[in-house]
């Protein structure tokens, strides 16, 4: 069973309650991050990507995925974060994002994964201003989770501001 599968069957026990969400969490320089359960198509180990030239630093480059070409891109570097060599617990969380020609797929390294949250919806709050930067506008929102904090990623937010997802991800 894979990673996504055991979080999913861990989850399923914790029922999704009405004005509430379910995140995936997961943890990058210590920080536990989390990101909206029907985004994650997958979680696989870290095994490596092509690199690609002339990308920024924290495009890693790129996975075949059964057919679909996926850029990766390492959240420590993409946050300014010091690197980390990566080991048994890094992952690439596979998502789903909304991209100006249709729903494309990106993988996330991140240092683990964590728990999946059901987090009422007046439960989050706002982000508070923290300038102009492009790594403050992916974080949608934030909210305590077992005396944790938790910060919120909109993924599409952080995925446009990253990439460009105008290419086609077709395998030949």
């Amino acid at each position: 069973m894979n990673q996504a599968a055991a979080i999913a069957e861990t989850s399923s026990a914790r029922a999704n309650a009405p004005g509430s969400s379910q995140y995936v969490t997961f943890v990058c320089a210590g920080v536990e991050y989390g990101v909206e359960i029907l985004r994650v198509q997958e979680i696989k180990g870290w095994d490596g990507v092509t690199r690609v030239p002339y990308t920024p630093p924290y495009v890693l480059g790129v996975m075949n995925l059964r057919g679909v070409i996926v850029p990766v891109i390492c959240l420590r570097a993409r946050f300014g974060l010091e690197s980390k060599p990566f080991d048994s617990s890094t992952v690439v969380i596979v998502v789903r994002v909304d991209a100006a020609v249709g729903e494309k797929t990106v993988g996330i390294v991140v240092d683990a994964v964590s728990e999946v949250y059901n987090v009422a919806a007046d439960a989050v709050k706002p982000t508070p201003d923290l300038g102009a930067g492009a790594d403050a506008a992916c974080v949608s929102g934030l909210t305590s989770v077992d005396d944790k904090m938790v910060m919120l990623l909109d993924m599409n937010r952080l995925v446009a501001s990253s990439i460009d997802l105008s290419a086609s991800q077709s395998a030949d």
